[in-house]
């Protein structure tokens, strides 16, 4: 838990018992590396905070082919957001490119916590704010990028998880096939 608190910190700070009050809203949970938090058409349970292991979050279209949507490692948030929130079925899912063990909530915990503790709120919207960000910044670059600068900027702003990912998924990732990553570097 002394992950979590910390991470909360950077954003807003928590004494002791405010602390506790969060703590009872989280489940942990372990899993098994190829093992699914998430699959398509089911209901989407939980928010997950990554404390040890890899996520990968998978969109598959209607001819089958997999689209990596996000990564998420230690002290990163992760869901097929949309469905958890509106209480619809998943249309992504997350599976586990490692053990990994996470700390999870349910969306009725999620806004017992927002409710019960006005920083929380807070934490979750400048989280949420900065989801945002990055998700208009990979469209922006996906938009106006070639895949060599893709995969610059994947290396220039998350290296050790590059060193995590087979160049398969980081090929999946970037939109671009195995062939034409093998050509970058």
């Amino acid at each position: 838990m002394h992950l979590l608190r910390e991470h909360i910190e950077k954003i807003v700070p928590l004494s002791d018992d405010e602390f506790a009050f969060v703590c009872n809203h989280f489940t942990f949970k372990k899993y098994k590396k190829h093992q699914f938090l998430i699959q398509v058409g089911e209901p989407v349970k939980y928010h997950y905070f990554v404390l040890s292991g890899l996520l990968k979050l998978v969109y598959t279209d209607d001819t089958g082919k997999e689209h990596i949507v996000s990564f998420a490692m230690e002290d990163w948030w992760e869901s097929d957001f949309y469905a958890f929130y509106t209480g619809s079925k998943a249309t992504m899912s997350l599976e586990c490119l490692e053990d990994t063990e996470v700390l999870c909530f349910s969306l009725h915990d999620y806004r017992a916590l927002c409710a019960g503790l006005q920083k929380m709120e807070l934490f979750f919207l400048e989280k949420a704010n900065f989801g945002f960000i990055a998700s208009q910044r990979r469209i922006i670059s996906s938009l106006t990028s070639n895949a060599r600068e893709r995969y610059e900027q994947l290396i220039k702003q998350y290296p050790s998880l590059i060193q995590r990912i087979p160049k398969s998924l980081v090929a999946a990732y970037l939109g671009v096939s195995r062939e034409t990553l093998s050509r970058l570097y």
